[in-house]
């Protein structure tokens, strides 16, 4: 057991590792941040979607600018679309689940607003079909994948593409992006440090 530890740890550093040395991903990471903070500036919103893990680093990186990161300060306007399960199972019923994000970013996306698009592979059906609605409302698409990007990489703004092929090793990048994200966003807008 001893051995899957120490191999995991490993494995977690040489991803961090490799993103430190990879400056296009670095300089789209900032690149996220400003359209974070370009879009709060203009009262919009960044809205979230992924599924399984993804969805739980969607909701906790909500969470992050909803509620606070590391500074007392008001809220930001940030959701994950899944959370309201009642809509969810309703329009996975009624139009299927490839749609169940798509239709909330239609009802609730606007000009200039964020969707944030997570998916390990870059190849979810149902994470593709909002990133598609996100861009007819003219929304920014910041999309989390792996290494390859999968079908998203052409399809989105700014592609943060985690030098991995492994999920739980992608999945804890995505976090820690995410979370230099909100730094910077609380410090542009609010003087956090």
């Amino acid at each position: 057991m001893n051995s899957i530890i120490l191999q995991s740890i490993q494995d977690s550093i040489a991803v961090k590792q490799a993103i430190l040395t990879d400056d296009l991903l670095l300089s789209h990471t900032e690149q996220a941040a400003q359209h974070f903070i370009t879009t709060f500036q203009a009262g919009g919103k960044v809205l979230f979607c992924g599924n399984g893990g993804s969805a739980a680093d969607a909701q906790h990186l909500a969470a992050e600018l909803s509620g606070r990161f590391f500074a007392d300060r008001p809220p930001l306007f940030a959701e994950a679309l899944h959370v309201n399960t009642s809509f969810l199972t309703a329009v996975a019923n009624d139009y299927g689940y490839e749609a169940v994000f798509a239709r909330m970013v239609e009802a609730a996306g606007r000009k200039g607003d964020v969707l944030v698009a997570i998916s390990t592979s870059g190849n979810s059906p149902n994470i593709l079909k909002t990133i598609d609605m996100a861009k007819k409302m003219n929304m920014v698409v910041v999309g989390m994948t792996g290494a390859t990007g999968g079908k998203m990489k052409d399809s989105c703004d700014i592609l943060l593409n985690v030098p991995s092929t492994v999920t739980p090793r992608i999945q804890e990048a995505h976090i820690l992006l995410g979370h230099i994200i909100c730094e910077i966003v609380e410090k542009e807008l609010f003087g956090a440090s």
